[in-house]
């Protein structure tokens, strides 16, 4: 996990947005947004999933959830397993501490978070098209949101989160647009938006959902299907970056 930004990683944030300000980049980037939580360059980590800033800010009832990265947002996508048990998923997600009660889950039971993620092997957002193609069911490797539960799941290895799984027999609250799959997965068609190293996706809530002063962060991972297709169904298998560098949550939702 990453300390407090040392000057020489300040400096070199600095002059990436002196570089972006000069026109080569639009000054909507989270990583010219005050109030943005800023991330030290890692030149070890895959320079689309390394992040530089995350941000999100509210008009109404839309949140903007965006993310500045390394490289060029998106570029990056896991190769195919070639079945669903084992298939790997990777994510730009932004943790939050809305109560999943917020978007149509059972309250209390993580943390909510937005994502985009890729993975080849399977099809989670049946009600849409991302293609356009006429098959709704052959999109995975296209890039498309989720919202998701995540919890502590020591199956997962230790310290490691999952997609909370629903148990057999269970009926939790969910949303109207889960996608049937037995975790806490939303596919809410929201679109995720790329611009160069900038991912953004703006998200809808009911008129009824206080937004103002939510906490967010910004995290880049993989994730995998168990092999078994069993419970826990979605662990998160690798971190490669996180914004605030421990998962505290400090941005703040205006």
């Amino acid at each position: 996990m990453k300390t407090v930004l040392s000057l020489s990683v300040s400096i070199s944030v600095l002059a990436a947005c002196s570089s972006w300000a000069e026109g080569e980049y639009g000054n909507d980037h989270a990583l010219q947004q005050k109030g943005a939580i800023l991330s030290p360059e890692d030149a070890s980590q895959i320079a689309s999933f390394d992040i530089l800033a995350a941000h999100a800010h509210r008009t109404g009832n839309v949140v903007t959830f965006h993310m500045t990265t390394a490289g060029v947002a998106g570029a990056d996508q896991p190769d195919p397993a070639g079945a669903v048990g084992g298939a790997p998923v990777w994510s730009y997600v932004w943790p939050t501490s809305l109560d999943p009660a917020s978007i149509g889950f059972e309250g209390g039971t993580g943390i909510l978070a937005m994502a985009a993620t890729s993975h080849p092997d399977f099809d989670d957002t049946p009600l849409y098209d991302e293609s356009g193609d006429g098959d709704p069911e052959n999109d995975g490797l296209l890039w498309h949101s989720h919202w998701v539960v995540l919890t502590p799941t020591e199956a997962c290895g230790p310290g490691a989160l999952a997609v909370r799984d629903i148990p057999e027999g269970t009926s939790p609250r969910l949303p109207a647009t889960w996608p049937g799959f037995p975790i806490f997965l939303d596919s809410p068609g929201f679109t995720p938006l790329f611009d160069g190293p900038e991912i953004k996706i703006n998200a809808g809530f009911a008129s009824d959902v206080n937004l103002a002063g939510i906490n967010y962060d910004g995290v880049t991972s993989a994730l995998r299907v168990n092999a078994n297709i069993h419970a826990p169904l979605l662990c998160v298998t690798d971190v490669f970056d996180v914004a605030s560098g421990d998962l505290s949550l400090p941005g703040v939702i205006n």
